[in-house]
């Protein structure tokens, strides 16, 4: 324990910089400095961390993408397509008890493969849909949970932010993440409206049938026209990076390109929504490169100090089974994220469980890279739930930032606790299949 003392007190120091409210980039560049110099390490290793910081952040090719996928995601959500395509949805499934909801669940999952912006998602859904499932009698807390729900797929069906960031910190193929986060993405959708759809079958006061239907002409005609722009774009960032066309990066740029031209097909692209977006993408670009490079620093004191061989004899300690071990990691990240943002989760904690999960055997006969995908998604999916569980969920303040002052926060509490009961079932299945993931990599990329 007392050869632990200075690594553990790193953690301790950690966690409470977060929580003094202070930025995170800073609370995490600043204690690997300072415990650098308490635990004696000489002076040459930290200018071995400003050449890492130049090389692994600053030079890396593959981070250009999250500034290009944040534009694409910022054009888009301001291109109106989004409404366009509830209207047709509402229309088309309006009619049914719960069909409403199930747009909106619908329209997550379409916009989730388009943009990748949880917080623009779950706004755009809030703004969108909200005033209309409560003006149509929808149980608040479904229709809170719904929208927080469904925005945060975001997050996971590609193209995703933060599994380029995922693939970038454990050295694996960004375009067989997309590809693995396919089948779990739309898994997490699809329970989603099953429980929906349960809802309005056994409690039909809570997911009435729309009394207001929005359009007119032939919805088949509506609904063709505002699913190809989504379309277009899923076809040319997930497609060119399927074929081999383009890497993540070239293909972050052109939906970049796409997501411009469909805004001026919208007739949406003024110098004003350019301005917007550019800002937009500035701030968050800004925040995530600055939480990489204070969490390099960190890391790389944190393992010169000997704390990834702490967090190793602690796991050790337990003596668990393959999977008990991975069930603990798993637990720990969950836990982590009652309190915790994904990027911190991710930058921090992934350099240091994936080495023991790769070596960990589970019997399934896959290669090291193919388990470390497996890893990668689960901690994705689980880092999901960090959007939705309290008391720190950031989905439920962007819902509570834009809901009417009747949706008080213990109502958000209330509705979203179904859907992470949902997610948690959807990740043990991934657990208990492996193969959810890794199918669709293995049938593109095999020779």
């Amino acid at each position: 324990m007392i050869e632990h003392a200075i690594p553990l007190s790193m953690v301790i120091c950690l966690l409470i910089g977060i929580f003094s409210g202070y930025p995170v980039a800073f609370v995490l560049g600043g204690i690997g400095i300072i415990f650098a110099f308490v635990g004696g390490l000489p002076f040459a290793f930290l200018k071995i961390g400003v050449s890492r910081i130049y090389a692994g952040v600053i030079e890396n090719w593959l981070l250009l993408a999250v500034p290009l996928f944040v534009f694409m995601g910022a054009m888009l959500d301001k291109s109106g397509l989004a409404q366009n395509l509830l209207y047709s949805l509402e229309r088309a499934l309006g009619r049914k008890r719960g069909g409403l909801a199930i747009s909106v669940a619908l329209l997550g999952i379409i916009m989730a493969a388009s943009t990748g912006i949880v917080g623009a998602s779950v706004v755009m859904l809030s703004t969108l849909a909200l005033p209309i499932m409560l003006r149509e009698k929808y149980k608040p807390e479904l229709a809170v949970g719904t929208i927080a729900a469904s925005g945060t797929l975001g997050i996971l069906i590609p193209p995703s932010i933060m599994l380029v960031l995922v693939g970038d910190i454990l050295q694996i193929s960004v375009g067989e993440l997309f590809l693995g986060a396919i089948i779990p993405g739309l898994l997490l959708g699809g329970l989603y409206i099953g429980y929906i759809a349960f809802v309005a079958i056994t409690k039909p006061r809570d997911a009435p049938v729309s009394t207001k239907i929005p359009g007119e002409g032939s919805l088949a005609l509506a609904l063709a026209r505002d699913l190809l722009a989504p379309l277009v774009l899923i076809l040319t960032v997930l497609g060119s990076i399927a074929t081999g066309t383009a890497t993540p990066t070239e293909a972050a740029g052109l939906g970049a390109i796409c997501a411009m031209i469909l805004a001026a097909i919208n007739r949406k692209l003024t110098l004003q929504t350019l301005s917007s977006c550019t800002r937009e993408t500035g701030n968050t670009s800004a925040m995530i490169l600055g939480v990489l490079v204070g969490a390099t620093i960190f890391g790389m004191v944190f393992k010169g100090l000997k704390g990834d061989k702490m967090i190793e004899d602690a796991i050790l300690h337990f003596d668990l089974s393959a999977y008990g071990t991975l069930g603990l990691l798993l637990l720990l990240i969950f836990v982590m994220g009652f309190f915790l943002e994904w990027v911190e989760i991710s930058f921090i904690i992934l350099p240091l469980f994936a080495p023991i999960v790769a070596d960990l055997d589970f019997g399934l006969g896959i290669s090291r890279e193919q388990q470390l995908l497996w890893f990668a998604m689960l901690v994705a999916v689980n880092l999901q739930t960090s959007f939705l569980t309290p008391p720190f969920g950031y989905s439920l303040f962007y819902v509570k930032g834009v809901a009417p002052p009747e949706i008080s926060i213990r109502i958000i509490y209330r509705g979203i606790i179904p859907f992470v009961a949902l997610q948690i079932f959807g990740l043990a299945l991934l657990i208990i299949w492996p193969n959810i993931v890794l199918w669709v990599p293995d049938a593109v990329f095999s020779k």
